[in-house]
């Protein structure tokens, strides 16, 4: 297939960096919303855990070790597939529970695709993983 710019093809490595960017930046403002709103979010009762202020602290940690490790490019595919059961979490939470979940379901399918390509492609530039 012809490229269009086939000159800058050189900077492929970035696209997934650039992703792998957007996705930290999206889970570190879930985790940051979730924070804000936590008196709000310990009130609802999930199905088996329940509720209380420790789901809320046990989110927002989790979500902010998955921002953490793909800003940063440690481990970037484990986190991606710790960030892709995340946002199908965030899909199928949406619709019984719309105040835990600060975004939306079609948000939450993009960071899912997102994350699926991130462990299919690797962490792209300036990351730290080691190539398996």
């Amino acid at each position: 297939m012809l490229s269009v710019f086939p000159q800058i093809l050189f900077l492929a490595p970035l696209s997934a960096t650039l992703l792998r960017l957007a996705v930290a930046l999206t889970f570190a403002y879930i985790a940051w919303m979730q924070l804000k709103r936590g008196d709000e979010l310990a009130r609802i009762r999930f199905p088996i855990v329940g509720g209380g202020m420790w789901i809320v602290w046990f989110s927002v940690v989790t979500e902010g070790a998955i921002a953490l490790a793909l800003l940063l490019g440690i481990f970037s595919q484990a986190a991606a597939l710790l960030g892709l059961v995340a946002a199908l979490k965030y899909v199928f939470w949406k619709k019984y529970a719309p105040a835990a979940v600060p975004i939306t379901r079609g948000v939450g399918l993009l960071l899912a695709v997102i994350c699926l390509s991130l462990i299919f492609t690797g962490a792209g530039a300036f990351a730290f993983d080691l190539p398996l």
